[in-house]
């Protein structure tokens, strides 16, 4: 008697058969003229990819090499011209070593346009899916020519197939070459000799999360042409304000080449974010000033050439947990018709795909070509276009071995010996939606993380929303007890209070509810949990009072952050207020609302509150104390009894464990600059002023009497967010013992002056 699994299989094929007659009717059309042909030499299966070189006899010409496990043939499709008439020339790849198939091709030059046909069979209940009359993108294509659209052709089934419980086991066989973008032979011979890194160390970072077109698209000072683009970007007027502001790093939304969601292309929108990547090496295209040709290779490293040289380290979002291929209803662009089995995950039943993403699929990043794939992107984006670290996208889905989340996955461990990777920024977004996902503070010491414990207490602590404040210490200080093992440093903790996903910070005050309306989508997309106030009126207001206090609480929440020890986020815009007008996802809107609005700057008061992020930045990185490598210890290291890290109530007394359970709307966070670990490059300790900050949340002013000896003899004003200007000359000197005024909802900080 024949097993379950072989009676599935016959089953499969007799519906197959029905299948391909019923789709006959659907796909029939006159056969084309066959392509002319183009013979081609072994040529080598490595490197993958394309690779414009000398071949034997000293010809030029372009070795191609695609690793499709379980294929039967591999043609090499040449398009001579751009546009939906470019003819078709197509090379078949005979020669095969360990699952690549390749071939050297004579007189193909830089600039030319390529795509693969991948026969084998079609049996989407064993997870099979190869359908040569699909184009498929080379997913080690280093530029990319045209956009994604997606017409039925583009799909590898019969997208419109009356019974769609069963659309996507029905093949299409039309033909898509017209409709899909192509990759582009590139020539890179560039070594970065004359390029230096900044190489900032980890607690000396300050991020600044930008999007490449959104940051660049309304600059007045930038050429026209160039705004939207790598080029805008590395033009001095954008790496000015990055340079006044003080970041040391920018952290570039998705650069790698992506596409269109289809149902964002019928509501006549697009995908602006850019977390649907299908071209692990190419820079997405629609960035480049200089054309989609090969171009935009160097317009790429320009201008992270360009911020390198203004002392600017450039970190890339990446996101290699799924492509924009989706699940079995989704188009076939590149991976799903090379070997759709290699690729991702999927279910017992395989035509389904499993999705710990939430976007139809999951790269299947346990097998070998896939870790395969991901490491070799990552080395030629250090070491061939010049970037100094990653921040991983859902970082929980690549660390999953066959199904739960392991911390000595296959992944962590490749990257954590990899000579080159091992040695840049690397950033987890640690969870995803998968069962088990959420690995806060579990990913290993080589790793930093994106600290969403830090954005909800601050967030709550500032809307008085927290029980009590021991929270607030614990994020303040570092997050020790997220952090504080295997070796790691409190800089393993990526503080930010909003990111791209989400309010901005100006809307963080300004809503209580998201206004997703205009994504078309009822409203229902992005989160429900905001954890935001809007100061008494819903929206923009002309009340002054709220006004006020909105950009109060702006000042507020940006000195938490960047008085917090850890590295801290900015994201693009929120040094001066700018707002999405409640959309609270924006990953659709590619338009004034995701991008920055400088006019801000021209507002006395959000200029106001540019100054005062520049003004902190530049504090932090004046003061070693505010930029600790390593945890406090919270004990004594001198006869007086000065501690490097004290916590006081509102009456100047030291906190006891009942205080930490108590409700409170107000804390005091003494930072001793006379005893921070380490040294300096000359081995000297580290010494610098000690600080008292004092946060109050509560909506009445409150009196707090500063500490006495030993912790200082007196105290001056430094920041004092309740004022719309922030003095630059010493502040108001006050007594130790003194109780002082702390205004309503406010941050002051004062040094210790004796």
């Amino acid at each position: 008697m024949s097993s379950a699994a072989e009676q599935e299989a016959e089953a499969g094929e007799r519906r197959a058969a029905g299948n391909g007659r019923a789709a006959a009717a659907v796909n029939g059309r006159r056969r084309a003229a066959s392509p002319p042909t183009v013979p081609a030499w072994p040529g080598t299966p490595v490197p993958l990819g394309a690779r414009f070189r000398t071949g034997p006899d000293g010809v030029a010409g372009t070795n191609f090499a695609l690793w499709a496990g379980g294929a039967e043939a591999v043609d090499l499709c040449l398009f001579d011209e751009r546009g939906p008439g470019g003819r078709e020339s197509r090379v078949r790849l005979t020669e095969l070593t360990h699952e690549i198939w390749h071939g050297f091709v004579p007189g193909v030059l830089p600039g030319q346009r390529y795509g693969y046909r991948v026969h084998g069979r079609w049996d989407p209940w064993t997870g099979a899916r190869w359908n040569p009359a699909k184009l498929l993108l080379d997913p080690y294509a280093r530029a990319v020519d045209g956009e994604f659209e997606l017409p039925p052709e583009v799909y590898g089934h019969v997208r419109d197939w009356p019974e769609q419980h069963v659309a996507d086991t029905v093949r299409d066989d039309r033909d898509s070459a017209p409709y899909v973008p192509k990759g582009v032979v590139v020539h890179d011979d560039d070594d970065w000799s004359d390029d230096r890194r900044p190489k900032t160390p980890w607690a000396d970072s300050v991020i600044y999360e930008l999007h490449v077109r959104g940051f660049t698209k309304l600059h007045p000072d930038i050429p026209e042409e160039l705004r939207g683009t790598y080029a805008g970007l590395a033009h001095p007027a954008a790496i000015e304000h990055l340079v006044r502001l003080g970041v040391t790093a920018v952290e570039l939304l998705p650069v790698h080449q992506f596409a269109h969601e289809d149902h964002l292309l019928k509501r006549g929108l697009r995908n602006h974010w850019g977390y649907n990547s299908i071209g692990y090496f190419a820079p997405h295209a629609a960035y480049a000033a200089s054309g989609t040709t090969g171009g935009q290779v160097g317009e790429f490293k320009r201008m992270v050439r360009a911020l390198h040289a203004a002392g600017i380290e450039v970190i890339l979002d990446v996101v290699y947990n799924h492509t924009a291929e989706a699940g079995e209803l989704g188009p076939m662009l590149s991976l799903k018709g090379i070997d759709n089995r290699g690729y991702y995950r999927l279910q017992p039943d395989a035509r389904r795909y499993a999705d710990y993403t939430g976007c139809g699929n999951t790269l299947h990043v346990v097998q070998p070509q896939v870790l395969r794939l991901i490491t070799d992107s990552l080395r030629y984006w250090v070491t061939e276009m010049g970037v100094d670290g990653f921040r991983f996208d859902l970082a929980a889905a690549l660390a999953r071995s066959m199904h739960d989340v392991d911390m000595l996955s296959p992944f962590l461990a490749v990257i954590a010996q990899d000579p080159v990777l091992r040695r840049v920024k690397l950033i987890a977004e640690p969870w995803d939606i998968g069962s088990g996902g959420y690995q806060v503070g579990a990913f290993p010491p080589l790793w930093t993380e994106w600290n969403d414990r830090y954005r909800d207490a601050v967030r709550d602590f500032w809307r008085h929303a927290l029980p009590d404040v021991r929270e607030m210490g614990y994020r303040l200080s570092g997050s020790s007890d997220l952090y504080a093992w295997g070796g790691r440093r409190p800089y393993a903790s990526v503080n930010f209070i909003t990111a791209h996903d989400g309010f901005t910070l100006r809307d963080l005050v300004s809503y209580e509810r998201k206004h997703n309306e205009a994504n078309g989508e009822g409203n229902r997309d992005g989160t429900n949990d905001n954890r935001s106030w809007n100061c008494g009126a819903e929206g923009e207001t002309d009340d002054e009072r709220v006004r006020a206090l909105r950009r109060r609480q702006l000042r507020n929440l940006l000195t938490t952050l960047l008085l917090s020890t850890g590295v801290p986020m900015l994201v693009a815009g929120d040094e001066m207020g700018r707002t999405q007008g409640g959309n609270n996802n924006a990953y659709c809107q590619d338009n004034e609302t995701g991008w920055v609005d400088w006019g801000l700057l021209d507002d006395p008061g959000w200029r106001a509150l540019y100054e005062l992020t520049a003004r902190l930045i530049e504090l932090r990185h004046r003061h070693p104390v505010l930029r600790r490598r390593a945890f406090f210890s919270g004990r004594a290291h001198s006869a007086d009894g000065l501690r490097d890290l004290a916590w006081f109530t509102s009456r100047g007394t030291e906190m006891t464990e009942g205080d930490w359970y108590a409700p409170a709307a107000t804390l005091g966070m003494y930072l001793s600059g006379r005893d921070i670990p380490g040294r300096d490059e000359r081995g000297a300790p580290i010494v610098d002023d000690s600080f008292l900050a004092v946060l109050h949340a509560g909506e009445r002013p409150v009196s707090f009497v500063l500490p006495g000896a030993p912790w200082a003899q007196r105290y001056e004003v430094v920041v004092d967010t309740s004022r719309e200007e922030q003095a630059e000359a010493p502040g108001t000197g006050h007594p130790a013992g003194a109780p002082i005024t702390v205004p309503a909802r406010a941050v002051l900080l004062l040094k210790v002056v004796g």
